[in-house]
């Protein structure tokens, strides 16, 4: 990263802190991947904007590496939505590579899986996001796991802008996200219906 580079990064994450204010979490996002010694100096510039994490700076299996950012700075870091099954996250949790973790349930294994590694996470103090970019239907699946698991801490939502997003789905109450929350259904199984005229317009 060049000097102007980084004062470019600096400003936007400025913009933004200052768009929303410090009650509502900040984190910056995907980078990339560059090298070790400029994910340190990105996060030192930026820390005085208090962000919750810094994520997916290099490829998450560079487990040292990640171990490196993590002990050199005082933002948080944040790896895992590339990650298949409990195993690798237990390495990356085992290593202190990450302050947070963050699987992404459609493609880690599933409920259960994604269950296994939160639980294993909060066994050893890591704090577990959820990343989330697709369907209501997986978005569920999330919500479901998520009220489950102890160490949760924020689910990602890609699709706010999309007004068609949770018309996919019916039998459940609309909007699905209200205020950054999202409820529990108590109905069986996911809590929703898949609409499929909507799916096959979109």
């Amino acid at each position: 990263i060049t000097d102007k580079g980084l004062e470019e990064l600096v400003v936007y994450v400025e913009e933004v802190r200052k768009a929303v204010g410090y009650e509502i979490p900040l984190a910056s996002d995907h980078y990339g991947h560059f090298g070790v010694n400029d994910c340190i100096r990105l996060a030192n510039a930026v820390e005085k904007y208090n962000l919750a994490w810094l994520e997916d700076m290099i490829p998450w299996f560079y487990k040292d590496q990640w171990r490196e950012i993590t002990e050199a700075v005082n933002v948080p870091t944040c790896t895992g939505e590339d990650i298949y099954l409990k195993e690798p996250f237990v390495e990356l949790i085992d290593n202190r590579s990450v302050d947070i973790i963050q699987p992404d349930l459609a493609s880690a294994g599933g409920i259960l899986e994604t269950k296994k590694i939160g639980d294993y996470a909060e066994e050893r103090g890591i704090p577990m996001a959820l990343h989330f970019a697709g369907t209501p239907v997986s978005f569920m699946a999330n919500v479901h796991s998520a009220a489950a698991t102890q160490n949760f801490v924020a689910l990602e939502h890609h699709s706010v802008d999309l007004p068609w997003w949770e018309d996919m789905v019916t039998k459940i109450d609309k909007p699905i996200v209200e205020n950054g929350f999202a409820r529990v259904p108590d109905t069986p199984g996911l809590g929703v219906e898949l609409n499929e005229d909507v799916v096959k317009e979109h």
